[in-house]
């Protein structure tokens, strides 16, 4: 199952990058009219979220920057001004995270887990549990990108 949900990750992180390949700078950190957020903070989001829900609620230290989490996290609200050092950062973390996951899953890292419920709903009881709706999340936030990209 691992296989099949690291299949899908890296699959969506490279549908990710090439949103941040193919906009500029400007349409990354545009929110069109209807929506609260823009295609840059969607993709920050997965990665911050993706390092909380696995790392964070195993008791890890997460791979991404507390101003990136601060920025990013569930709740907030982008303020359109990311930059281009922070887009490139955002770019190169969607895959070095995942090789670090996928380093650390090998090595038996992951010794406990914090069970967690989701806004939406969803309890978060273990790691595999973690990993199934990091897929789940960021499927969600993929679909609210396409919409996104309709209107730049």
């Amino acid at each position: 199952m691992e296989q099949a949900i690291f299949k899908n990750l890296r699959t969506n992180h490279h549908i990710l990058a090439k949103f941040i390949d193919g906009y500029s700078l400007e349409q990354l950190n545009k929110i069109p009219d209807g929506f609260r957020n823009n295609l840059i903070w969607n993709i920050g989001h997965v990665l911050v979220a993706q390092e909380g829900l696995i790392y964070k609620s195993s008791n890890l230290p997460v791979h991404v920057s507390k101003e990136l989490i601060d920025k990013y996290t569930v709740g907030s609200v982008p303020d359109g001004k990311a930059t281009q050092e922070e887009v490139d950062e955002i770019k190169k973390l969607l895959f070095s995270t995942l090789d670090q996951l996928e380093q650390d899953l090998n090595n038996d890292v992951f010794k406990e887990y914090h069970e967690r419920k989701t806004k939406t709903g969803f309890t978060i009881s273990n790691l595999n549990d973690a990993l199934v709706f990091t897929n789940f999340h960021e499927g969600i936030h993929l679909g609210v990108m396409l919409s996104i990209k309709k209107f730049l």
